[in-house]
């Protein structure tokens, strides 16, 4: 029985091996290491070296500051912008006004806009894996439109190693405080940064939880900190950068020098036979022996001259640093072509389908971290402190606070690709009703009534000057009126 029992094992075992070939322990896969680990074990034993590698390949590599610099660009663009959806017009328009004029205003430090300080999020996001944002209160003296100030801190302020179980039945974990049922309640800061030569590592400051905003992308569930961008790629990185500068190095080196004379062993001391003077040598003791253009020099008994031919570079050498950048691109999440420049064999087509793939990407990161855990609260606090300050009054405000907070966020727009195609098709669509006008406007990035605004202002000016443009969409109705009527008439 126990034969039967034992052979069956091992046939399940094989056919469960021949299901997963991963999962196998053959000759294939026997050094195959693949560890188990929580989705925090695995991160935060390692990351401040991660995010440490990850700074130095983006201030040194050429390649990872040019994908990050890419995707911060694509990311947030000119910035992105709230447009308030309260019904009453001129309360709606009240408060676009405030929170424009409180955008220069924003930053703690006095340095960016509020869209400003969204590149800033997202490169810190990148670099780091993750960045923090504290809401900073201020006082009515200090004379600001709304008394509320953001603060953005790296990574590092928030220690990962700080752990602890507290007398209350809270629990530490990477320097995130968590009550009994897995809410945070607080966040542990370091007053400065820990690469600063006064640093103090004991001393932690408590920030409750709403006052913190936490911008990271969560790659697996329960995962409580950030991982930086180009983890997956910087031994690479630090491997092709190493090959490239050594294959310059070699050209340089190869390229110093001009020629080689070969001589036989001399029997007397060698004498220059352009000067008849004895040969000068160098600190290195090497004879030296200077060209000019056009300079014929003649030869010792015995003496040859061979004319260096230094090496090119290997022939796969552009397809094997392709095929690394690909990778790389891959792993960062960016397109080769937009990575690199190199549209060469791309057609309008297949670089239209990258493009598109891309920006799904894009969007993802826009509603997912920068919307959803940056502008969205913010722009809740900042209504609430809006109010409480009496910047602008907004009736029975606590029993209506959703909606006076419903708000679009509205992303930097894209060029359009074909623009005659592209335009022609988005008025298809607003006239077939598959799409509304604001909507294709908001895609552009614009705002359908700040531009409603320019359009009417435009209009009365033209008006005023009895000026005409084809841009007037009246002038167009009243010619196909005339038309009409012309056509009626026989005229």
């Amino acid at each position: 029985m126990g034969f039967l029992s034992n052979s069956l094992t091992k046939v399940a075992r094989r056919f469960f091996n021949l299901a997963y070939t991963a999962a196998g322990s053959g000759r294939r896969t026997k050094s195959w290491y693949a560890p188990s680990s929580s989705p925090n074990t695995a991160l935060t034993s390692d990351l401040t070296k991660l995010i440490n590698r990850s700074r130095a390949a983006i201030r040194n590599d050429p390649w990872a500051s040019s994908g990050i610099d890419k995707l911060v660009s694509n990311v947030i663009g000119r910035g992105i912008t709230p447009k308030s959806l309260v019904d009453d017009d001129k309360l709606r328009e009240e408060l676009q006004t405030l929170f424009l004029h409180w955008s220069d205003e924003s930053d703690a430090d006095g340095l960016l806009s509020f869209t400003g300080q969204q590149s800033l999020i997202t490169r810190s996001m990148f670099e780091g894996g993750e960045c923090f944002v504290r809401l900073r209160p201020r006082r009515l003296q200090d004379g600001l439109s709304v008394p509320l100030q953001l603060q953005i801190l790296e990574s590092e302020y928030v220690p990962v190693s700080h752990n602890k179980k507290l007398d209350n039945g809270h629990e530490i974990k990477a320097g995130i405080e968590f009550n009994g049922i897995g809410k945070r309640v607080a966040y542990y800061f370091h007053r400065e940064h820990p690469a600063e030569f006064s640093f103090n590592s004991e001393n932690l400051v408590r920030v409750p939880a709403d006052n913190v905003l936490h911008i990271y992308e969560a790659l697996r569930p329960g995962q409580l900190r950030g991982q930086p961008l180009l983890s997956q790629v910087l031994v690479r990185l630090f491997h092709l950068d190493k090959f490239d500068d050594a294959t310059l190095l070699r050209q340089e080196i190869a390229n110093l020098f001009t020629g080689f004379i070969k001589k036989p062993s001399p029997e007397q001391e060698p004498i220059d036979p352009l000067t008849g003077q004895p040969i000068q040598y160098g600190a290195d003791g090497l004879p030296m022996v200077a060209m000019e253009p056009g300079t014929m020099q003649e030869l010792a008994p015995g003496e040859e001259v061979e004319f260096n031919n230094p090496p090119g570079t290997a022939a796969d050498y552009p397809n094997f640093m392709k095929q690394q950048l690909m990778a790389i691109a891959a792993g960062i999440g960016i397109p080769y072509e937009i990575l690199s420049g190199d549209m060469a064999g791309v057609s309008d087509r297949a670089l239209r389908l990258i493009i598109n793939e891309f920006r799904r990407r894009i969007q993802q990161i826009q509603h997912n971290q920068i919307i959803f855990q940056f502008c969205r609260p913010v722009w809740n606090r900042w209504l609430d402190m809006a109010v409480l300050n009496g910047s602008v009054s907004l009736p029975d405000y606590q029993a209506r606070q959703r909606e006076y907070r419903r708000v679009k966020w509205i992303a930097h727009g894209w060029p359009y690709m074909h623009p005659v195609q592209d335009m022609q098709a988005q008025k298809m669509a607003v006239r077939s009703g598959f799409k509304s006008r604001s909507e294709v406007v908001s895609e552009l990035g614009y705002d359908s009534e700040q531009i409603d605004e320019e359009i009417a202002a435009d209009n009365r000016r033209s008006d005023g000057l009895e000026l005409k443009y084809d841009s007037d969409a009246r002038e167009s109705e009243r010619q196909e009126v005339n038309d009409g009527l012309n056509k009626d008439t026989g005229v």
